[in-house]
């Protein structure tokens, strides 16, 4: 199993899925709520000027990349 890396580091258009949080207890609280949790299959589907925008459970969230990289993903195999 490849090791999890921050979603700030996926390139646009690569589908992964959550590999687990590491932030602290307020913004995990918050992440998960957004529906990122563990497994969680999401997609990169814009990286623009510092921001991702992910689409995840058929929502579309704008992340900056400082929330994007305490999110840790792997690859969909």
């Amino acid at each position: 199993m490849a090791p999890p890396i921050p979603l700030a580091m996926v390139s646009e258009g690569t589908e992964i899925k959550v590999a687990g949080i590491n932030a602290s207890r307020s913004l995990a609280d918050r992440l998960k709520a957004m529906g990122f949790i563990e497994n969680c299959p999401l997609k990169v589907t814009r990286d623009h000027m510092g921001s991702l925008i992910v689409e995840i459970s058929g929502c579309k969230y704008a992340l900056g990349k400082g929330m994007a990289s305490k999110i840790l993903v792997r690859p969909m195999n």
